[in-house]
């Protein structure tokens, strides 16, 4: 059972699409650092793409430029495509994200070349787009992606920040300062009560 099932459709460009949305099924298997608020279990890239897409949806009123929010949607759903064969790097792990951008990049030779030309463009170019953080829609949906994470902490006892001190968080945050300063007022908030908590450290 498996990839190895696939029966071709007789086109060339189709098989390409329909053996590369079976690939990405892999996300649902790339774990992270973050669980999910119940604290059940760890959170996958799958359901960590779809939760920032949502975001995406509902908080574009706190940018400080304007977005065109249906392009920052589509970086989010593909922003961590890379990581099915480069894997997740915690982001407060500075051992682990030596040579990060070098294993990212190679991933994304690997995977994007499975698709028709046009759409490995495509998909590749929202995934620099997002990586960069030059652009508004890539600043916004750079913004959803260390928010998310940080929402969780927030409601998990700081799952993913023992050892972590409030300088990392606020360098991590910074794109949301600047961009989206509204917000990030809620979060100094709750930086300050996780320092307070003991959740965080100071």
């Amino acid at each position: 059972m498996g990839i190895e099932d696939f029966i071709s459709s007789g086109n060339e460009r189709l098989d390409k699409q329909l053996l590369f949305a079976a690939e990405i099924d892999k996300m649902t298997s790339v774990l992270r650092r973050t669980v999910l608020i119940d604290g059940s279990r760890r959170e996958n890239d799958a359901e960590h793409s779809w939760h920032i897409a949502v975001m995406a949806m509902l908080l574009s009123e706190y940018v400080s430029e304007p977005v065109d929010v249906a392009r920052a949607v589509e970086m989010c759903v593909v922003h961590d495509l890379v990581e099915i064969e480069a894997g997740d790097t915690f982001a407060y792990d500075e051992v682990a994200n030596v040579g990060k951008e070098e294993r990212e990049r190679a991933a994304a030779d690997r995977l994007f070349s499975r698709l028709p030309d046009d759409q490995a463009g495509f998909i590749r170019g929202l995934w620099e787009e997002f990586d960069a953080m030059e652009t508004p829609d890539g600043k916004f949906a750079a913004c959803m992606d260390r928010l998310q994470p940080f929402l969780h902490n927030t409601l998990t006892e700081g799952h993913t920040w023992p050892g972590v001190r409030r300088p990392a968080v606020e360098k991590r945050l910074d794109i949301v300062r600047t961009f989206m300063p509204r917000v990030y007022e809620w979060v100094l908030v709750n930086i300050e009560s996780a320092i307070e908590k003991g959740w965080l450290m100071p």
